[in-house]
């Protein structure tokens, strides 16, 4: 029964969202069960060009370091954010989400040559949340029950509390330098490839997608 339930509701996470952060966690099951190194994993342009190691280009974006509070708190972020996007901003369009994820992944990789970063789960966990706050403006958000403010100043608010705890806010930069605008349009073979014009008329709208955006009565509460 158990076994039932978790499978239903692990397929009912929209399909990018499934695919990308069940990849995050089997990557570090697999480093935890010492199957894999992180040395196998880690962006490299010299083993990526000279020995042809291609999947490090994507590799770097699946491991969130060793299990712990910052590999929790990351899925979490990951997860929440890039799910409320897919099924609300993105709902019917997954080719477009699908090219946001290659072309943010793409910039995030130029950019991180220049900074020096082997891993960018953790910028484009920022990126998605960008994304997500510049489409939901009007969202009211809390932060550990301290700060109140509107979604826009998501990303600067994360960014302020990894200055408070002395880390480098080289991720955060990179995270929101793709930006949230449209700048190419999603190819015609991904359109094809995921997009169905099939639409759900029980579809029951996420709370960011409702005017006001989110409830405040029913406790919606960032990082508490």
């Amino acid at each position: 029964m158990a076994y039932q339930t978790f499978r239903q509701e692990y397929f009912q996470i929209p399909v990018v969202t499934r695919a990308y952060t069940t990849a995050c966690v089997l990557t570090t099951a697999a480093v935890q069960l010492e199957l894999i190194t992180p040395f196998q994993l880690y962006f490299n342009p010299d083993l990526i060009l000279k020995h042809y190691q291609v999947w490090r280009l994507m590799t770097n974006f699946l491991f969130f370091g060793p299990v712990g509070f910052n590999f929790l708190f990351n899925m979490i972020f990951l997860y929440r954010y890039c799910r409320m996007l897919e099924e609300g901003s993105f709902r019917g369009r997954t080719a477009d989400f699908v090219f946001m994820f290659l072309f943010g992944g793409v910039l995030m990789t130029i950019f991180g040559t220049f900074v020096s970063l082997v891993f960018l789960g953790q910028a484009f966990t920022i990126m998605l949340v960008y994304v997500w706050s510049r489409r939901n403006p009007n969202v009211r958000m809390n932060f550990f029950g301290l700060l109140n403010f509107q979604a826009p100043f998501l990303p600067w608010v994360l960014m302020g509390f990894s200055l408070l705890l002395g880390n480098s806010i080289i991720v955060d930069l990179l995270g929101i330098a793709p930006g949230g605008g449209r700048w190419l349009k999603t190819p015609t073979i991904l359109k094809m490839l995921f997009d169905t014009p099939e639409d759900d008329a029980n579809y029951n709208p996420l709370p960011e997608e409702r005017p006001g955006g989110f409830a405040w009565g029913e406790g919606q509460r960032l990082g508490g």
